[in-house]
């Protein structure tokens, strides 16, 4: 089973919500005419909440909590924080507001000073064990922890010798790893931030860019990570760093996305440029330094930008790709 809603503009960041069967996706236009829209999958995917957005939204992500006010973040040009209005009653019937809560500014920090200029946000991520935390990345090499209930900076380091392309966090409320510019996975701690611990290093002469991290959220010794332009997912061991445990080699062309099942330690979705979907079952890890069987295929007919793996509902995923959102039943 599969629901497609077609958008006036191509779609890149995606999140579906915790709470219902709700997706938030955001445009990918080089102007300042981007837009954010909300959509609710009832018997087919429902436009239920839009707004604009300066520049292109490079993240989106729905907050972990379940009860309280429906929020959700973007990254791009600032770091802002969402909040979907529901009626009291729960019922949404028609177009809700969409509200701008706070816009923070990515503002690094040197010798003590502030530089005036707020540097572009790549991505960010939301701590599921403390959603008053998130954690963004920046092209001025640096990651910066926020408190939402402060709508403050909490501390701010370099994370990488170039441009930080993603960061997310480990299981806990301590830990989160970065990728970038420089080829590296970095791990970082909370309570010690004096040091970082590469945990794996790109394997090119060149040093070729990581693009995405993700951690599985089942079992925090593992984690994921690609670099620019490969067709292969790395898995890796955080006990036994530099050398990956598998990797994944299914597309035909380069990978865009990819997210760990939400509710299994073995289970990880990849999306590429060959239009292709993967769900992979990495249970075997351990005896395949290779895995080139998927156990799931979904083709598409265009390139796909972004997954999303539902929490809520884990028999769904979504996909965007050119201008079109898809959800599909697994």
């Amino acid at each position: 089973m599969q629901h497609t809603s077609h958008l006036p503009w191509p779609g890149y960041a995606l999140d579906w919500s915790n709470r219902s069967l709700r997706v938030g996706v955001g445009s990918f236009m080089t102007s300042t005419d981007n837009k954010i829209r909300i959509l609710q999958q009832r018997q087919e995917l429902e436009t239920i909440a839009e707004s604009d957005h300066s520049y292109p939204i490079t993240k989106l992500k729905w907050s972990p909590q379940t009860t309280g006010p429906d929020l959700f973040a973007t990254t791009g040009d600032y770091f802002r924080l969402w909040e979907l209005v529901i009626p009291d009653d729960g019922e949404i019937n028609g177009q809700v507001p969409l509200v701008c809560k706070a816009t923070l500014a990515n503002v690094r920090k040197v010798g003590g000073q502030s530089k005036e200029y707020s540097a572009p946000l790549t991505s960010f991520d939301w701590n599921k064990e403390d959603p008053s935390m998130c954690v963004t990345c920046s092209i001025d090499t640096t990651c910066t922890v926020w408190d939402i209930n402060t709508l403050q900076a909490k501390t701010q380091l370099i994370a990488h010798d170039k441009e930080v392309f993603d960061v997310c966090f480990s299981k806990g409320t301590h830990v989160f790893g970065s990728v970038g510019q420089d080829g590296s996975v970095r791990m970082f701690d909370l309570r010690s931030l004096e040091h970082s611990t590469i945990l794996y290093e790109s394997s090119t002469d060149k040093q070729q860019a990581l693009l995405r991290i993700g951690w599985n959220q089942q079992d925090p010794n593992y984690l994921a990570t690609f670099q620019q332009d490969s067709n292969s997912l790395v898995i890796l061991d955080t006990r036994v760093p530099a050398i990956p445990v598998t990797e994944l080699i299914g597309h035909d062309a380069p990978l865009s996305c990819f997210q760990w099942a939400p509710h299994s330690s073995t289970h990880i979705l990849t999306g590429g440029d060959d239009g292709q979907a993967l769900v992979w079952d990495i249970s075997n890890m351990g005896k395949q330094k290779h895995i080139r069987e998927p156990l799931l295929a979904y083709t598409n007919t265009d390139e796909i930008h972004n997954c999303s793996w539902s929490q809520y509902s884990p028999d769904w995923v979504c996909l965007t790709s050119k201008t079109r959102v898809q959800s599909l039943r697994i």
